[in-house]
């Protein structure tokens, strides 16, 4: 256990499943420590453990770190996934972003009431705002920057899954980012991440909702 990386969230996706996306290329191992009682959280919060009152939490090289995008940043630095140079970084940050907003409009489905204005706005927003930008940044480049695998990579061959579980077709337009899925999918560490009995989370189902609504005061902000 001494050493090892810790996660600290719900038994679901959310905000964590890119840290653990992330942590399975780098090829690191990790536990994870489920929240399922506010007694949990609340311990959390009275020993200090999180510094704007809300999870994913990462325990790593003996810090507590908060925020999806500093703990992404920090693992893909530590991993080298993160570019060559001050260029190549923000370039990562701009697509991991993007691809982080995107990926918000679909976390929030199972807490909404409205869920198909809530579809058709993403369904509308992938085609026109966001899988153009990669199509086009894919047209000819193997990676998205710097013709090696980083942070962004495995962001958008994440968010193209879940789009598909969604739109089973949406890639049909956008052949260069289905290659490029297609190429993700063959490094071992995803293939093994994406075979059943994976430390990878199933779809949100009405469990899942009801355990964070229960556990945590900010349950929207946290899908």
């Amino acid at each position: 256990m001494a050493g090892r990386v810790v996660l600290h969230y719900f038994n679901g996706r959310g905000k964590m499943e890119s840290i653990r996306w992330l942590l399975t290329v780098a090829e690191v191992e990790f536990d994870e420590v489920f929240l399922t009682t506010r007694a949990q959280y609340e311990k959390l919060l009275s020993d200090g453990a999180l510094m704007f009152q809300q999870v994913p939490l990462v325990e790593i090289d003996g810090m507590k770190l908060i925020q999806t995008k500093a703990i992404l940043k920090y693992i893909a630095d530590k991993h080298n996934l993160y570019g060559k140079d001050l260029k190549d970084r923000v370039m990562i940050d701009m697509y991991s972003e993007g691809l982080m907003d995107l990926m918000e409009l679909i976390m929030v489905l199972p807490f909404t009431q409205d869920v198909k204005s809530k579809l058709d706005n993403l369904e509308s927003k992938a085609r026109e705002r966001y899988l153009p930008v990669f199509e086009k940044a894919l047209a000819g480049p193997v990676y998205l920057v710097g013709g090696k695998l980083s942070l962004a990579d495995v962001l958008l061959v994440e968010s193209t899954l879940m789009l598909e579980e969604k739109f089973p077709a949406i890639l049909s337009g956008f052949p260069n980012v289905k290659a490029f899925q297609g190429r993700m999918v063959q490094i071992p560490a995803i293939k093994r991440f994406l075979q059943p009995g994976s430390k990878r989370k199933p779809q949100p189902d009405d469990n899942y909702v009801k355990t964070v609504m229960e556990v945590t005061i900010f349950p929207l902000s946290l899908p």
